[in-house]
């Protein structure tokens, strides 16, 4: 198992380009399954979860190749088995997103309950019961969601919370209903609005994407197209909290500053200069000191809890003291535990942290628990004094595309080595 090596530095500066959005590319590929000739996938980020997904997708009989440029072709008419094991979706998540395409196109799915970073619960039972609302048989027996449907039906589905992943699956099952079907308390991400955009380009009749409100009007067929994923916010985020955290001066490229209008105003209250183009983003922080912010987690267009992590790295540094508070997942604090072994003064009240900035963390041994605390662990890493060597970063070759390469080009002292 692998581990990266930090050694604390100076001012990130340089220019790095952004991936594709994991929390795109997914439910994306997922997608795939609805189409009945070939589809091409482009911008996707070489990740983990990515391969996890194409290997799943195989599993089932369908035709998936890469090129050189991360470029997915996918051929799912030779589909033929509905199966997710448990073997192939225990480590993610998202694998639930492959049971609407499938019980709505062949009309049975036998789908494993997933796994996943560790970060508090997630149930199944919004997509269960909004898949029963559209006429589908479903029983949950040792562990495996199984479900059958000669034709999925239109219907009206009020979401009890807002769950991304249970937006996705049942506005994709809705595609090939008959009728229309309006979910309603949908979630509004960018990455949801770029399975509709997919869906849509393949012939789906979606309205309200962007909205609380989707109306789906179920359609006998989608066609395969092309298709490029939309650049990744939290990685974006995340490198410009690098640059914000080491006084640095750092351009993102080949990203989408309008889905970080939340991220960026927080910056900006920390005390750095944001310029913007359509596709880039430039943060100075011009030597200063951070200024301790206060931020609360929400569903989008509010701040996202995938940066929460990031920013109480930013507040262990930065000048006064700031709160934290984390709305979305009960079980997220997990990287505070390790940031404290870094000499970070935090203190957690229940959902809360209260964070007093101090100039600079120790180096010491940590353990990532989960794929945005280990992003933070990195970050505090950077700003230590001494080597803060991380382990299990397993959690972060799920999110991020070569982190170390990346932030070597902007000049951190970051190596990965075998454990």
């Amino acid at each position: 198992m692998d581990r990266l090596l930090i050694n604390g530095c100076g001012p990130l500066e340089g220019e790095i380009r952004i991936s594709g959005a994991k929390n795109a590319a997914l439910p994306i590929l997922s997608a795939t399954l609805l189409a009945d000739g070939p589809m091409t996938v482009g911008n996707v980020p070489h990740l983990h979860d990515v391969t996890t997904t194409i290997e799943l997708l195989g599993g089932m009989g369908v035709d998936v190749t890469i090129d050189d440029r991360m470029r997915v072709a996918v051929d799912p008419r030779p589909t033929s088995r509905f199966y997710a094991p448990y073997e192939m979706v225990k480590t993610m998540r998202a694998s639930i997103l492959v049971l609407g395409p499938l019980l709505t196109r062949f009309g049975e799915a036998t789908v494993s309950l997933p796994g996943g970073c560790a970060i508090g619960s997630r149930p199944v039972n919004l997509h269960i019961e909004g898949l029963r609302a559209m006429g589908a048989d479903i029983r949950v027996e040792n562990g495996y969601i199984i479900a059958k449907a000669d034709r999925l039906h239109g219907a009206r589905i009020v979401l009890d919370t807002v769950t991304v992943t249970g937006t996705e699956n049942l506005m994709m099952a809705a595609c090939l209903a008959q009728g229309e079907t309006v979910i309603e308390n949908a979630a509004r991400e960018p990455e949801v609005v770029d399975l509709a955009n997919c869906l849509i380009r393949m012939g789906a009749k979606i309205e309200g994407a962007g909205t609380d409100t989707l109306r789906i009007t179920g359609v006998d067929r989608l066609e395969g197209c092309e298709y490029n994923v939309l650049p990744d916010r939290i990685e974006t985020g995340t490198y410009l909290v690098a640059g914000a955290m080491t006084r640095g001066h750092v351009r993102l490229r080949d990203t989408c500053p309008q889905v970080l209008d939340a991220v960026l105003a927080k910056l900006g209250e920390a005390g750095a200069r944001i310029d913007c183009g359509d596709d880039w983003i430039e943060l100075d922080m011009q030597g200063k000191r951070p200024r301790s912010v206060n931020i609360h987690t929400a569903p989008y267009p509010a701040f996202p809890t995938d940066m929460q992590a990031q920013f109480t790295a930013l507040n262990s540094v930065a000048e006064g003291t700031g709160t934290i508070t984390e709305n979305v997942f009960e079980n997220r604090f997990m990287h505070v535990l390790e940031m404290q072994r870094m000499g970070a003064q935090i203190q957690l009240e229940g959902h809360t942290a209260i964070i007093t900035g101090i100039e600079r963390l120790t180096g010491a041994p940590v353990m990532a628990t989960d794929l945005r605390a280990s992003a933070s662990l990195v970050l505090s890493g950077l700003v230590a004094d001494g080597e803060t060597i991380v382990e299990r970063i397993y959690h972060i070759d799920r999110g991020y595309e070569c982190i170390e390469e990346k932030l070597q080009q902007l000049g951190a002292r970051i190596r990965r080595v075998p454990d």
